[in-house]
């Protein structure tokens, strides 16, 4: 019988050495005996655009007196070995049919790289992860799979290397771990770490590995025990008042707003949700958890002094380095794109001055017409980087300004409409306190998530006890679905809330 070929499938996004991969395996067959052949189909509408490569290896018969023909382009149930650099393109090969579980060998990793669909999505609009890779696992004949975004971090190289080191682990192709290995060697290019990169995915990737033992490394570590008095006391508060199934949520709220502001501010925090159990008794767990999880996230809303802070920190210059691969002797620059609108001018300000100068007056026009356009501010430079810093160190004056006394106002009336509700029903407040996922972001989304929830709470005070949980459900996610609030008007016309 005629050799048939071995058809191998890469799923890369750009900047990630699909390009690489490909001709590492090329260069692999046509030194071991091989006919390859390899083309590209690149695409532009996936986050960076994602690009399919497709690589077919015939061997060489003897005597052989013509070059054979091979395909250009991957058929759907005829690929033996699909390569997928992130979950999603994984996804992405099984709904093209390029996977089959009578054939394939799936190879990919875990780690997620958002679409701008998921990203732009008023509410959480992430595909979920588990049934991602579930529906992976079914749809291939093996699946190999672990963070190999992370592997390449580790070994200082990139991920096609990881993906290479897979491919050889699997076992599926017909050569040795040192024909792979010599293969990176000719490249000349980042070798050292590119075959460390290989040696760690291949041992992750052999035939005796399953997805549990592959992970065997990521043990949890527990969370450190606080040294400061002040948190250890929150801590403390927070297992003295609160349910079991309610701790990890707390504790994360108080966390995240010390680091937002202060323990003085998390202890406001604790003393709100004592507050909610003592007006409510006997509230409901769920209650309990989802007012605590909305309530942490509405307390640390994204003001001017929030985003300054996060685009200073150390641990994000580190991150942009090690995203774009530095190396330690080149210079970094990063450029900024910010524009304030004299809103969040304002609302920066001491309320008593914010509010004068929200006033349409001489002043008012004179700082609208200098924040009309935005301005480009590099971080990386002496000038950018204590402009925003300065700005961040306007956290001391946080909860004098006019965005905090605008939001704690809101706060309030929010946690007041939840007791209120939960008198009669304690689902549909429930349904209330989520209701806090359409006020995010800053600037424009910010403003239209604002007047979408404040819809939203005129329609349950309107309907009052006759509203159905269900119902409630359904608007929120028709304003979460539509940021400019058409399929909300229609939800509500339909409800006859409108």
């Amino acid at each position: 019988m005629k050799a048939q070929p071995i058809k191998i499938a890469i799923l890369a996004m750009g900047g990630e050495g699909g390009g690489v991969l490909a001709d590492w395996i090329v260069d692999l067959g046509e030194h071991n005996g091989y006919h390859a052949q390899t083309t590209s189909v690149p695409g532009v509408a996936q986050r960076t655009g994602a690009t399919i490569y497709y690589v077919e290896l015939l061997p060489v018969e003897a005597g052989e007196t013509r070059t054979p023909v091979l395909a250009l382009m991957p058929l759907p149930g005829d690929v033996d070995v699909v390569l997928a650099s992130e979950l999603m393109e994984a996804g992405r090969a099984v709904q093209r049919g390029l996977v089959t579980p009578e054939r394939t060998t799936l190879v990919s990793s875990t780690h997620r790289v958002y679409s701008i669909a998921e990203k732009a999505a008023m509410g959480d609009g992430r595909v979920n992860d588990d049934a991602l890779i579930a529906h992976a696992a079914r749809a291939a004949k093996r699946y190999v799979r672990f963070d190999m975004a992370q592997a390449a971090q580790a070994s200082g190289s990139v991920i096609s290397a990881v993906l290479f080191g897979a491919l050889a682990g699997t076992g599926v192709l017909p050569f040795s771990r040192r024909q792979f290995e010599m293969t990176i060697e000719r490249g000349g290019v980042g070798v050292k770490p590119s075959l460390r990169a290989f040696g760690l995915a291949f041992e992750r990737s052999g035939a005796d590995a399953t997805p549990e033992n592959a992970s065997a490394g990521a043990a949890d570590h527990p969370a450190p025990a606080p040294r400061d008095a002040a948190v250890v006391r929150l801590v403390e508060r927070v297992s003295a008042e609160l349910p079991a199934e309610v701790l990890p949520i707390a504790l994360e709220g108080v966390r995240r707003l010390i680091d937002y502001q202060d323990p003085a501010y998390a202890n406001l925090y604790l003393d709100r949700l004592a507050a909610l159990r003592n007006a409510v008794p006997g509230a409901e767990v769920v209650l309990l958890r989802e007012s605590a999880r909305h309530l942490a996230l509405w307390m640390s809303y994204e003001d001017t002094i929030r985003v300054a802070d996060l685009k200073t920190r150390g641990a994000r210059f580190e991150r942009v380095r090690g995203e774009v691969q530095a190396q330690t002797d080149q210079l970094l620059a990063i450029n900024e794109f910010m524009h304030p609108r004299i809103e969040e001018i304002c609302e920066t300000l001491p309320a008593g001055l914010g509010r004068w100068l929200a006033r349409p007056h001489w002043a008012h026009r004179f700082v609208a017409r200098c924040t009309q356009s935005g301005r480009v501010v590099q971080t990386s430079s002496l000038r950018g980087y204590l402009m925003l810093y300065i700005v961040a160190s306007l956290r001391g004056m946080r909860r004098r300004t006019l965005r905090y006394e605008l939001e704690n106002a809101r706060i309030e009336a929010w946690l007041a409409q939840i007791v209120e509700t939960a008198k009669h029903n304690p689902t549909l407040a429930t349904e209330v306190a989520q209701c806090q996922r359409l006020v995010k972001g800053y600037s424009d989304t910010h403003a239209r998530g604002l007047k979408n929830y404040q819809t939203l709470m005129a329609a349950v005070c309107k309907a009052g006890a006759r509203l159905a949980p269900a119902t409630l459900r359904e608007l929120r996610d028709a304003a979460l679905a539509d940021e400019h609030g058409h399929k909300l008007k229609a939800a509500l016309v339909r409800h006859a809330l409108a």
